[in-house]
């Protein structure tokens, strides 16, 4: 399955396919055409679930600098920024992972939660809209959208 077939079975009516898409899509998105820094990544993550967060983000940094279009090294980053409660430094990794991968849903899921935590509601709904574009069975994307057009209807929204 290529990225594209993957990105069309998520928008598709069978549900098995479109489960097994981002699956693939996630694999696809973890590899970067280079063992070392496929290495380097994993250990990244290893250290993010210990909850050594600027270990982590340390060795995402690495991760940047050695495959600067590799997009999943800056989207690691960006949920470490987020997990630090650094939600600018997360915005600006996301926005570099999806220069690098337009439909990575991941990296705009994040994005919104990003925009959430700041208040910018409007501008959550909008990126979190643009998941649901990519991945209309995302739960809590869907969930996170409802939430940020009540604040943002309150005037809670910039």
């Amino acid at each position: 399955m290529t990225e594209a077939e993957a990105l069309r079975a998520l928008v598709g009516i069978d549900e098995g396919a479109a489960a097994r898409a981002a699956t693939a899509l996630w694999e696809m998105w973890h590899r970067s055409g280079d063992r070392e820094v496929d290495t380097l990544l994993r250990e990244g993550v290893a250290v993010m679930e210990r909850r050594d967060l600027a270990g982590a983000e340390a060795i995402f940094a690495r991760v940047i600098a050695r495959a600067p279009e590799f997009a999943e090294g800056w989207n690691k980053r960006a949920t470490v920024r987020y997990v630090a409660e650094n939600y600018e430094g997360s915005i600006e990794d996301c926005e570099e992972t999806l220069k690098r991968k337009p439909h990575h849903f991941g990296a705009l899921a994040g994005q919104g939660l990003c925009y959430m935590a700041l208040g910018r509601h409007r501008e959550a709904a909008a990126v979190f809209r643009r998941a649901l574009g990519v991945h209309p069975r995302l739960q809590g994307v869907r969930h996170n959208l409802a939430t940020a057009l009540g604040e943002a209807v309150r005037g809670n929204g910039h």
